[in-house]
């Protein structure tokens, strides 16, 4: 059993099988309503927001788009006959513009309006067209977390009420290698930068004109100051950007849908700067991150300054992607109240299991952060990872923090690190607990730093055995065998803590310096920068 000082410079602690079982002090939530200050409190605020996240509701009155000129031979432009059928649901009262089943349905930029169902039944297909110039006239829309004139989204609506997409149909964006995607290699940094550089320059949004000769990508899906929508059953293919993106929206149900998309930024769900949001039953196989919550980049999320508020996914199956859930980068305004549970993250392709990410220029705090019952088959990073240096940027007047984190029941089956945990030295994170969790076939250290008031209860990390390279037997051929042992007591136990504090932690299961030899720990392999031993 050992106790850990308070703070220690740095702790190595982790033998190949450790069982951890820890007491610290809870910290206090700061900011949001309600207080929250514990995993118990957090899921039951979950569901009071559950119960008052409403489905729309539409007239049972179907409006049927081949009945206004649509033709699904694939060739011929419905983009007219959507846009006449949707507007004339809207001005009788609402209701169901239907796309009838086996057509495929070629169509510039869909706008829906309030009081719409767009509905697609069983095999028929929405594609849309691949030239740029049908996305005119330009639209008010978020880019990267900055807002901006832009390309209209391929389904777009604007301060709209009571709108869906359902059905079991395909939405295919039709980007591809030759259009869209190519935009994100080059020919968009010149846009992107001029676009950056407006919202640091604080012009107005309507001043920020782009579209043609700009190459900034419109996302797929985005409701835009929009309320009680729906996202239901329907399978999303090859988009040209972020797939599912509400943008200042409340009252959000994406629910049995299917994300199906590999190009760059092809992000599943991107709630920004939403509020009750329910993402449920769904299927993310993707380029990017699967679901990633999000609130403004830079200062241009803080002139918004809207947070995303209670974000709540369940039962969902991440395939593939950078993160299975996540917050960031573009968080600015801040993400409060985030929950994930019974859910599936199960190929090696996912870097990530949970991901909180921003750097001292996009700041923003993640806060009220609730994940349990999560299997991750395998991962190719960490199971859990806290990253503020993100692109590679470690200096800047908006530090980004993480606090009150709660994880339980967590199984991942295969890692590189199970925890990298990375807050900064001037931006300590605040309050993360993990319990009952077991973190198997971890092949490289946890990596803690900056972290005040970190708890682990029943925590279990195994880790790969070592197979020692021919560098690390000549170093200890040249050093001497007792040397060597020493170097195993002192660096075997494998986790890393820079600038973290903790309560007392009980270790079983200790090992001695010949079990760590025994057991293929590395004893050259541990190590933390600008670290004191």
């Amino acid at each position: 059993i050992a106790q850990l000082k308070w703070p220690p410079n740095i702790m190595i602690l982790q033998p190949h099988l450790i069982l951890l079982t820890a007491v610290s002090a809870t910290l206090p939530y700061a900011g949001g309503d309600p207080t929250i200050t514990t995993a118990e409190e957090g899921w039951e605020h979950a569901k009071k927001v559950i119960a008052r996240i409403q489905q729309p509701f539409f007239p049972d009155v179907d409006h049927n788009i081949k009945d206004f000129g649509a033709i699904g031979d694939g060739v011929s432009d419905c983009t007219d006959a959507f846009k006449t059928a949707i507007d004339h649901a809207h001005k009788t009262g609402g209701g169901r513009v239907v796309v009838p089943p086996g057509g495929v349905y070629l169509s510039g930029p869909i706008v829906l309006k309030s009081n719409v169902e767009l509905h697609l039944k069983s095999s028929s297909i929405i594609r849309f067209k691949q030239d740029p110039l049908a996305y005119l006239p330009l639209v008010r829309t978020r880019w990267e977390g900055v807002e901006l004139m832009n390309y209209s989204p391929l389904i777009y609506a604007y301060e709209e009420e009571n709108i869906a997409i359902t059905g079991e149909g395909t939405l295919d964006g039709n980007a591809n290698e030759e259009v869209w995607w190519p935009w994100k290699y080059g020919l968009q940094y010149e846009g992107r930068d001029r676009l950056f550089q407006m919202a640091k320059d604080n012009v107005p949004v309507e001043e920020r004109i782009f579209g043609e000769g700009y190459y900034l990508r419109p996302n797929f899906i985005e409701p835009y100051r929009s309320k009680n929508i729906l996202i239901q059953d329907i399978k999303i293919i090859n988009s040209p950007m972020w797939v599912i993106h509400p943008t200042f929206c409340s009252n959000v149900i994406v629910r049995g849908v299917t994300v199906d998309s590999h190009g760059p930024n092809n992000d599943g769900c991107d709630p920004d700067s939403c509020k009750d949001v329910l993402i449920e039953n769904s299927s993310f196989d993707t380029g990017d991150d699967c679901v990633a919550v999000k609130s403004g980049r830079g200062d241009d999320g803080r002139r918004v300054n809207i947070p995303s508020v209670n974000i709540i996914m369940r039962n969902c199956t991440m395939k593939d992607g950078h993160g299975g859930l996540v917050a960031g980068s573009e968080i600015a305004a801040g993400v409060r109240n985030l929950f994930a549970e019974d859910c599936l993250w199960n190929i090696p392709n996912l870097r990530y299991g949970l991901r909180i990410k921003s750097n001292p220029l996009f700041g923003g705090v993640a806060e009220n952060i609730f994940i349990r019952n999560i299997h991750m088959k395998q991962v190719s990073r960490a199971a859990i990872r806290l990253n503020f240096k993100y692109e590679q940027v470690e200096v800047g007047p908006h530090m980004p923090r993480a606090n009150n984190i709660f994880a339980d029941n967590i199984t991942s089956e295969r890692s590189q690190h199970a925890l990298q945990l990375e807050a900064l030295s001037d931006a300590w994170s605040n309050n993360i607990t993990i319990r009952q969790s077991n973190f198997s076939d971890v092949e490289k250290p946890n990596i803690i730093s900056y972290i005040d008031g970190l708890t682990l209860v029943d925590v279990c990390f195994e880790y790969l055995p070592y197979r020692p390279s021919i560098r690390d037997v000549a170093i200890m051929l040249f050093i001497g065998a007792s040397f060597a042992l020493y170097l195993v007591e002192k660096f075997a136990h494998r986790t890393i803590l820079v600038e973290t504090r903790l309560g007392v932690v009980n270790i079983t299961k200790p090992i001695s310096s010949m079990m760590a030899l025994s057991k293929g720990l590395n004893p050259l392999r541990s190590r933390a920068v600008h670290a004191k031993y």
